[in-house]
């Protein structure tokens, strides 16, 4: 028996899987930022509670890393810049990306070659880790070139980890590629998602040792594969897309339709992508999350802030626009906090609208830093939410109180609860989980919001609350057309010109936005596979408007969790070759560099060196008996009668099937 889980924004899903005779139990829970180990106890609980026999695997993906960077959440970190120069902080968004969390720019660094260009300034370093570890929760690492010299990166980490103790991320660990600003901010990325993901892993540990269950642990990768959560614990961005890459390993599992769209739409957000042949497009210039291009190779998803949870708030002229953030569902919050419903009531029958009614801020999880890492504004909002939910009226004192809220906001630390599609689903009997009443007062509230701002005018809350489906629909069919799009003709949705600009005013609500000269008519020629909790509510209209076939597979709403037991473990290495002068061919490895006078002598040393280390990894990461596979491209020039090298990269994959509990 293998047992599969996914956690993400919203649900935690759990599946107990038999290869041969597939899903035996599955199970959902509400996911509990707070304290993760309680929905993942129900759900666990729910699909052992009838089984006897020995769990042999346990696998987790999750859409947490996802959900954290289009949410622009996550820790506060450090980021150390070896040898950068200042102006490459504008690069790749790096600047942008970073906000208000430290960055140190530290001489050092290395050149093409790999040769240092500077010695590494050991004394700035030291004194950054001391002045900033008390007030971060992890450091990143970055050195100019260090995919062609580690050195500088691995002295720093060993001076990160003595000095503070605190996790740290090397560029080079994540990517052998160039482009040093892209690789400083995947390592920055990483470093912000460590806090999360190790509070998932140690719930997961911990629930399955109350168990007695003393099966292997593996996490989905962002490209389908599986790692150790030993391993996945230091390179929690490898994990960027787990959810979505394990959801549409799962959708071909369950449907076996080999050419289809893929889309999963949870609570935060709706993640599409394409199957080919059975196997899922990548994405080999790096997964493109929430507007950051990172340098993790990954399924080819495209993740959209769109989901049943996603904050619906006024556009121009009166518009209805959903997303990118989640806001806990007034129904889910009256439900776990009843005493909101007093304050709902109150608010929808006052004669004077607040601006901020219908919403409240809750604490989401435990703080990620020392106490000193709030200045005085965040903690006295931290102290009010200590008992429960505060009305955001209440709780915003001005400008200040803003920004240290939104602060908060963006560290994952406190949630905002306002009226989202799930409430819409309520209001119309569509969904019985939670408050009926709660999501009927939010959507008062919003009638007389609208009033005020103009725009098509809404009576009633079912009209209102149908409004608010609409809108979801409509947003996953520009979603869907945008994904096929991209794919089809490999350009960027800002470069789409005028039909680009149309999809964007089919999202928008209202008809002073709405097209008044063109139907647009793009259906789609691939099946769509629709997966997810909410999609039985939406998807027959969106199949219907894309002109395609629907398939809503079994076991669809805790699809990511079979995909998290369905892939295998797999190692890329990859040794770059470079003629530092005539004659002369020097191999680039993760574990340092080496020259030849022979071509052939370094591209042999290159592949038994990658392979002896995709090998080791692929055995650290969990796999059986992995099996090695090689390519070489080399890329020579030639020209009036001369052929000159210009360099040659050797990549050793090794793939096998995760080491399984022996009964």
């Amino acid at each position: 028996m293998l047992l599969g889980l996914d956690t993400g924004g919203t649900y935690t899903d759990a599946v107990l899987f038999d290869p041969v005779r597939g899903v035996v139990a599955a199970a959902k829970a509400l996911t509990t930022k707070h304290d993760l180990s309680i929905g993942l106890g129900e759900a666990i609980e729910a699909v052992l509670a009838a089984n006897d026999e020995a769990i042999a695997l346990v696998s987790l993906s999750t859409t947490l890393a996802t959900n954290a960077i289009v949410e622009g959440q996550g820790s506060p970190i450090g980021l150390l810049l070896i040898g950068y120069e200042p102006s490459q902080l504008e690069r790749a968004g790096l600047r942008q990306a970073m906000g208000t969390d430290p960055v140190v720019f530290v001489g050092g660094g290395h050149n093409s070659l790999g040769d240092e260009q500077a010695p590494l300034d050991l004394l700035a370093a030291e004194q950054a880790i001391r002045l900033h570890a008390p007030k971060v929760a992890a450091f990143a690492v970055s050195g100019y070139f260090s995919v062609r010299n580690p050195a500088h990166e691995n002295r720093l980490r060993a001076m990160v980890r003595e000095l503070s103790g605190l996790p740290v991320t090397c560029g080079h660990e994540l990517t052998s590629k160039l482009d040093a600003p892209r690789r400083a901010l995947t390592a920055a990325l990483n470093a912000r998602l460590i806090p999360q993901l190790q509070q998932l892993i140690e719930a997961v540990r911990g629930i399955l040792k109350r168990r007695g269950v003393a099966a292997p642990l593996m996490v989905v990768k962002g490209d389908g594969s599986l790692i150790a959560a030993d391993l996945a614990l230091g390179c929690p961005v490898e994990t960027i897309l787990s959810g979505p890459a394990a959801s549409v390993v799962g959708a071909y599992h369950l449907s076996r339709m080999g050419d289809v769209v893929v889309s999963d739409m949870g609570g935060t957000t709706t993640d599409v992508a394409m199957l080919k042949d059975g196997r899922p497009l990548l994405n080999h210039e790096g997964a493109i999350v929430g507007g950051w291009r990172t340098m993790v190779e990954a399924v080819a998803v495209h993740s959209y802030g769109l989901g049943g949870d996603s904050e619906l708030h006024p556009g121009e002229g009166g518009a209805l626009l959903l997303g990118p953030r989640r806001a806990v569902p007034l129904a889910l919050l009256a439900r776990d906090h009843p005493q909101v419903l007093p304050v709902l009531r109150s608010q929808a029958e006052a004669a004077m609208r607040i601006g901020y009614d219908g919403q409240f801020v809750l604490r989401l999880r435990v703080l990620d830093t020392k106490e000193s890492g709030l200045n005085p504004d965040q903690a006295r909002l931290w102290e009010a939410l200590e008992r429960g939910p505060v009305e955001l009226s209440t709780l915003l004192q001005g400008a200040t109180t803003q920004r240290a809220l939104n602060r908060l906001l963006g560290r994952g630390l406190v949630a905002l609860s306002a009226f989202t599609p799930s409430d819409a689903a309520h209001g119309l009997g569509l969904q019985e989980d939670w408050s009926r009443e709660a999501a009927e007062l939010g959507a008062r509230i919003w009638l007389r919001r609208l009033d005020a701002l103009g725009g098509e005018p809404i009576k009633t809350v079912p009209d209102f609350c149908r409004r608010v489906i609409e809108q979801a629909i409509r947003q996953s069919v520009a979603a869907i057309l945008d994904t096929a799009l991209q794919e089809e003709t490999g350009i960027a949705p800002e470069d789409f010109g005028a039909i680009g600009r149309l999809i964007e005013r089919m999202m928008a609500e209202g008809s002073a936005s709405s097209p008044r000269f063109v139907a647009l008519d793009l259906p789609l020629k691939l099946p769509l596979v629709a997966i997810g909790a909410p999609v039985g509510t939406y998807y027959a209209a969106i199949a219907e408007r894309l002109g395609t076939a629907l398939i809503i597979p079994p076991h669809a709403a805790v699809c990511n969790a079979v995909g998290a037991v369905a892939g295998g473990v797999m190692q890329r290495v990859e040794a770059l070759i470079t003629p530092p002068a005539e004659g002369l061919f020097r191999v680039h490895l993760p574990t340092g560099n080496r020259d030849f006078t022979d071509l052939e002598a370094a591209a042999a040393h290159a592949t038994v060196e990658a392979g002896r280390i995709a090998a080791a990894q692929a055995l650290a990461a969990g796999a059986e008996q992995p099996e090695l596979s090689s390519e070489r491209r080399d890329s020579i020039v030639e020209g009036s009668g001369a052929r000159l090298f210009v360099e040659s990269r050797v990549a050793v994959t090794a793939f096998g099937r995760p080491r399984v509990a022996r009964a």
